[in-house]
């Protein structure tokens, strides 16, 4: 087609100054985590308000606990989020092959960026595109992340991450000037 312009890929080399050309977009990707990390820092709460022993108790109805799990998971949202990632760092610290796996992904990835930057990699007498080397090097990596037991890592992120929050979203009380005006009387 004469005329037309060169279609952007996602993964081409000349588009690399903007992560987002191929999807027809102009927003700058960093900028927008920088702003992104700058709120979830600004709205991280004290973590001694966050721990305080006193706060906490059993919620008397269903309505209750209904409103102290999705008032607190909007005010807390900064402070769940680093004890997310702080069970991600536990969990990857406490299973050193997982670490291992992560290592050996992480190259292969690398020495695909090396490599596209090089020369074009042909196998099979195949040319090979970055994205099709970035999934062979994940499906490499594949087998490593299965011996290291990363989908039951995943799961049990995930599912302390649901306990620790859930119960800390549900059994911190409201506090007083952020209680709801009107409360209705069980009966």
């Amino acid at each position: 087609m004469a005329g037309s312009p060169p279609q952007e890929h996602l993964f081409n080399p000349t588009t690399e100054g903007d992560p987002l050309a191929g999807l027809g977009t102009k927003l700058a990707l960093p900028a927008a985590a920088r702003r992104w990390l700058e709120g979830r820092r600004a709205g991280l709460r004290p973590w001694g308000a966050f721990l305080d022993q006193r706060r906490f108790g059993a919620p008397r109805t269903f309505g209750e606990l209904c409103q102290r799990l999705a008032h607190n998971g909007e005010r807390f949202q900064s402070n769940y989020l680093c004890v997310f990632l702080g069970l991600i760092l536990y969990c990857l610290v406490t299973s050193p092959l997982l670490l291992v796996a992560l290592g050996v992904f992480f190259g292969a990835c690398y020495v695909v960026r090396l490599r596209a930057q090089q020369a074009p990699l042909v196998l099979f007498g195949r040319e090979l595109s970055t994205a099709h080397q970035y999934g062979l090097a994940g499906g490499v990596s594949l087998p490593v992340f299965w011996l290291a037991g990363a989908g039951a890592a995943v799961f049990w992120v995930l599912g302390a991450t649901l306990v620790v929050i859930g119960s800390h979203a549900a059994f911190r009380q409201l506090d007083p000037a952020e209680a709801p005006e009107l409360q209705m009387e069980p009966v």
